[in-house]
């Protein structure tokens, strides 16, 4: 909450800084890939236990949530390149962590698009759980783009295997292609054109249907980086299915493009030297190359406990005591409230009576804050009547 806060504010952002200072970027990414591990063995485990019947799903529910908390932390922070750098070797799993979720996006766009929410179908609470996580899965992806983006401003510090895993292993330029060809954020429904974002599906005026989306632009920027960047156009095979795949492009570059993102117009130049070379054979160099460990070690060090793991799971950590479940519930409550939200924002709110940084506001209202009660009945003969009204007004609407 306080990254998002500090990088809406365009303020600095210590929460960027202390992620670097303490090394925590690895362990984000090895958090993120076990969570992502778990909903891909354990949990489709868990639901098929005759004996899972759970009276609440907040317990799991807060597991899954967790994933996209972490990539959302890491979309917001990724935008300095810093962050990138003190990855280290595990933005070798992150890479692997984004084609993986973006080839989730590729096959979900030719079977219909994005989950939608039905919820007459969804009756029990363990169904309504497992349509929640298909809908967060949807979200996930797109913020694993936007990190992936991230990553490739990065190219000229990068390793050569970081390189290598993009370019050569899992040759993100042709799976960018395709993500443009489909299109998964926007779709049309009614007859109108509407595009994800903000967490929801919005329509798109039409005087604004030419607008370049912020999801196609972080593909575009991608595959410019990924293209021109001198460090990896050395180290891309332009094969000839990846002539083929890139040539497509050139269908999409329009002037209308162009005018929003200038930048592309050296990449129009590129595919149209492309279109008049040979394309090359495939390289078959051997390096010696690092590769991402996480999802292998994870995987080695559980391989056959799935179902020992769902069950002890199941046991210890989703079938709460109801006095268990109220503490938990308490705690998230005392952490997403309103006040505590207002208490990490950048601007302080004042003492509406003597200007001391304020941690209180009327109750009734909602409008002034106050640092401590004296101040407030002091102030009340000013702000009784604005009070009043301002409540009355709140009701109204």
């Amino acid at each position: 909450m306080q990254a998002i806060l500090d990088a809406t504010a365009s303020q600095g952002e210590p929460i960027q800084e202390l992620l670097v200072t303490h090394r925590k970027i690895p362990t984000l990414v090895e958090e993120l890939i076990a969570v992502e591990m778990w909903k891909q063995k354990v949990f489709p485990v868990l639901c098929r236990l005759e004996d899972f019947k759970p009276q609440n799903t907040f317990p799991i529910y807060m597991v899954l949530h967790h994933e996209a908390s972490i990539v959302n932390l890491l979309e917001t922070v990724f935008f300095h390149k810093e962050v990138c750098e003190s990855a280290e070797d595990t933005v070798l799993d992150l890479v692997d962590y984004c084609h993986r979720k973006l080839t989730i996006l590729v096959a979900r766009s030719g079977h219909g698009g994005s989950p939608e929410e039905e919820e007459s179908q969804y009756s029990t609470p363990m169904k309504e759980l497992q349509k929640q996580a298909e809908l967060m899965e949807f979200e996930i992806t797109l913020k694993a783009l936007s990190v992936l983006r991230y990553i490739t401003d990065c190219v000229d510090s990068l390793s050569l295997s970081a390189l290598s895993r993009m370019l050569s292993t899992h040759n993100l330029p042709c799976l960018l292609v395709e993500l443009l060809e489909h299109s998964p954020w926007s779709r049309r429904e009614g007859g109108k054109l509407q595009q994800f974002e903000g967490g929801c599906w919005q329509t798109v005026a039409p005087s604004e249907q030419q607008k370049l989306s912020k999801l196609d632009g972080q593909v575009w920027i991608a595959l410019y980086n990924l293209l021109l960047s001198p460090e990896a156009r050395a180290r891309y095979c332009l094969t000839s299915f990846a002539k083929g795949q890139l040539l497509k492009l050139r269908a999409f570059l329009t002037d209308t493009l162009l005018d929003q993102l200038p930048i592309l117009a050296d990449l129009q130049g590129f595919l149209a030297h492309l279109a008049l070379t040979e394309p090359q054979p495939p390289k078959k160099d051997l390096v010696l190359e690092q590769v991402p460990e996480i999802w292998e070690r994870l995987e080695r060090e559980n391989r056959g406990k799935w179902q020992a793991i769902a069950k002890h799971q199941l046991q210890h950590v989703f079938s709460p005591s109801e006095q268990d479940l109220r503490l938990q519930a308490r705690r998230w409550a005392e952490t997403y409230k309103l006040d505590v939200l207002e208490a990490v924002a950048p601007e302080r709110h004042r003492c509406a009576h003597c200007s001391a940084e304020a941690s209180k506001r009327c109750s009734r209202c909602q409008k002034e804050w106050y640092c401590c009660r004296e101040c407030q009945v002091k102030h009340w003969v000013k702000h009784g009547k604005t009070c009043v009204l301002a409540a009355q007004g709140d009701r109204a609407k």
